[in-house]
């Protein structure tokens, strides 16, 4: 019966969406209310769970997309994001922008979390899709791909360290497994992938609020190593910050300023800064012309951060309502693969509640298990868990939302584009996974 009333929730929610033509936040909200009911939460509890997960949502979300958002637009109005984007398609071509794309977005993805690493990237993707008269999903669909595989098989992602700790796994030969399956999934999935949906005839435009109006000349262009430097500054410190706390002792000054500065608020917040100089005050503009632009990319992006925090919202009611724990206990007893069984159980909870991170805590403890089956690698498991817990992005997501908004996508192109890019992703990865099973035991 939970998962009954969670599929006709999601059949409500596209009602409202499609049919009503109902704003994405309100449609959340109702919907929220209506399933939290259904699923038997009191009625003050499902008030709770949509303050809960909205507030926990964007608590961790809103300065990042702030932050983001500025930091793009003073990026783009500068023109870094043209420099970098031009220098792109010289170095690798037209024909072969696309996999520059999908290499940065590894690049980058490998240190930074999703959300992050989305928003650094989206302003160059929009620029070189502007630039080069590039369609949009032919570079947005790679850098996708990229810094979701990157989040999903790579540590120090939190998600595969905090899982390598339940089962007690060597993080280094996850790392390494976690390598040999993201090459092939990102060949598949990437600039492969969006061949398939041209073939669809799918195409989307860059959002009014959002696009890159000023193209300039070459003359008046940034260098490009000032550029690139720049918009890799939230990675450089991020890494700086790693590597700190494996050198010197964790209660060290040192130790502590450099986590602090990897912290992503603050790396993205000094990114802003130094992208203020760069873009601004050394090419001659006043900080009230700053200002401006600062508050032209906020205003972009505010009804985006009431729709993201709706999917958190809608998030949290499922896992109050605990379809997620529902779903996995009818699959425990089966005859499967232990990795199979694994991944399948991760993917159910994935689809039911949304959130990755949720999802692999969850499995994570219906699955241990597993562990004592003799020839089990705890690495394998760490993987199958991780590829399980993207499988078909729900909109109860906030990662659903923001690659609809930002992509420009219609509803059901989110669930068929985004959501088979997604599911891709996860079977690629347990395709991986089995095959390495074969040689590591």
């Amino acid at each position: 019966m939970p998962i009954i009333i969670l599929v006709l929730g999601i059949t409500f929610l596209y009602f409202l969406l499609v049919k009503c033509k109902l704003n994405g936040f309100l449609s959340l909200l109702i919907t929220c209310l209506v399933v939290g009911v259904a699923e038997g939460l009191p009625l003050m509890k499902v008030i709770s769970s949509i303050e809960t997960g909205m507030g926990g949502t964007l608590g961790h979300l809103a300065i990042i997309l702030g932050l983001g958002a500025m930091f793009g637009r003073i990026m783009a109005d500068g023109g870094g994001a043209q420099k970098i984007a031009a220098t792109l398609i010289n170095k690798f071509g037209r024909q072969n922008v696309t996999w520059a794309v999908a290499l940065t977005g590894f690049v980058v993805g490998i240190t930074l979390f999703w959300e992050v690493s989305f928003v650094v990237l989206i302003p160059i993707v929009f620029t070189i899709s502007t630039a080069g008269k590039i369609p949009l999903l032919e570079v947005c669909l790679p850098m996708l791909s990229a810094i979701t595989i990157s989040h999903c098989f790579l540590p120090p992602h939190p998600g595969p360290v905090a899982v390598a700790a339940i089962f007690n796994a060597d993080v280094g030969l996850v790392l390494v497994y976690g390598i040999i399956i993201a090459i092939p999934t990102l060949l598949v999935s990437g600039p492969l992938f969006y061949k398939f949906v041209k073939k669809a005839g799918v195409n989307t435009e860059i959002p009014s609020g959002l696009a890159i109006a000023k193209v300039f000349a070459e003359k008046d262009l940034p260098g490009f190593a000032i550029s690139f430097f720049t918009a890799l500054v939230p990675v450089i410190i991020i890494i700086a910050s790693m590597v700190a706390g494996n050198v010197f002792p964790k209660d060290s000054l040192v130790a502590t300023a450099f986590k602090f500065m990897g912290h992503t608020d603050i790396a993205l917040l000094i990114a802003l800064l130094v992208a203020m100089y760069s873009f601004g005050f050394k090419q001659g503009k006043s900080m009230a012309e700053l200002m401006s632009t600062v508050e032209k990319s906020v205003k972009s992006i505010a009804m985006i951060v009431l729709i993201i925090g709706g999917g958190g919202a809608f998030k949290q009611v499922i896992v109050d309502s605990g379809v997620g724990t529902y779903v996995a206990a009818l699959m425990v007893g089966t005859s499967l693969s232990p990795y199979l069984l694994a991944w399948i159980i991760t993917a159910i909870i994935r689809v039911a509640i949304g959130s990755s991170t949720v999802t692999l805590f969850t499995a994570s403890g219906l699955v241990l298990p597993l562990l004592a089956i003799p020839g089990v690698s705890p690495e394998l498991m760490v993987l199958a868990l991780a590829c399980g817990s993207v499988f078909f992005d729900p909109p109860t997501d906030a990662a659903f939302w923001m690659v609809k908004e930002y992509c420009n996508f219609t509803l059901p192109q989110t669930f068929v584009i985004w959501g088979g890019l997604t599911s891709l992703i996860a079977i690629m990865g347990i395709i991986g996974v089995m095959t390495l099973s074969l040689f590591v035991h």
